[in-house]
């Protein structure tokens, strides 16, 4: 007999894309995620200890799901998060600060700056004024101009992701973490 598991789950995630092992599934996922907003296709990541270094003792300590640094140097957090509270945002701000800020040592310039990108799939709906499920910040002024091109947060609410027919890998893989648990692997949808 079979037991159905869920992908949303937070070591059954990080199993999937954070395990050496599973390093080809964290390009392919990040490639779906990003892909469009790369300058070219991630083909090589080093995963990297979850834990972001605490530089004083009484420095917050913030750890996430799946850490990894690709070829060009970018870093890439993503995160599972199955219930929102009302300090989430800053969380997810916070966390991808501290990894952008991370790069640097003491005496480093700042041109050793790479870009960094957070991945978060929502559980829960976060953002109640768009119907959109899939959301990318990045520093930008009101005409759209970029400040730095040094990544962003990507969001993506699973609750809001409906698709009757699957277009896109990156389709392929929010049908997969919301609808998971509930696939047979032996009838797989096409």
């Amino acid at each position: 007999m079979q037991h159905p598991i869920d992908p949303k789950i937070d070591c059954v995630f990080k199993a999937l894309l954070g395990a050496e092992s599973n390093r080809a599934l964290l390009i392919h996922f990040l490639n779906a995620i990003l892909g469009r907003d790369l300058p070219a296709p991630i083909t090589w990541v080093e995963i990297l200890n979850p834990y972001n270094d605490k530089e004083f003792l009484d420095d917050k300590l913030s750890i996430v799901d799946v850490k990894a640094r690709d070829a060009r140097d970018c870093l890439h957090q993503i995160e599972i998060q199955l219930l929102t509270n009302r300090d989430l945002l800053a969380r997810i701000l916070y966390t991808w600060a501290d990894l952008y800020g991370s790069q640097l040592h003491s005496g480093q310039d700042y041109s050793a700056l790479n870009p960094t990108y957070a991945i978060w799939l929502l559980g829960e709906n976060l953002l109640a004024d768009s119907s959109d499920y899939a959301h990318d910040f990045r520093l930008r002024d009101a005409q759209a101009r970029p400040l730095l091109d040094h990544g962003g947060i990507w969001l993506l609410e699973l609750k809001k992701f409906h698709a009757e027919q699957i277009q896109t890998e990156q389709e392929r893989w929010l049908k997969f973490f919301k609808d998971g648990e509930a696939l047979d692997s032996s009838a797989l949808p096409s």
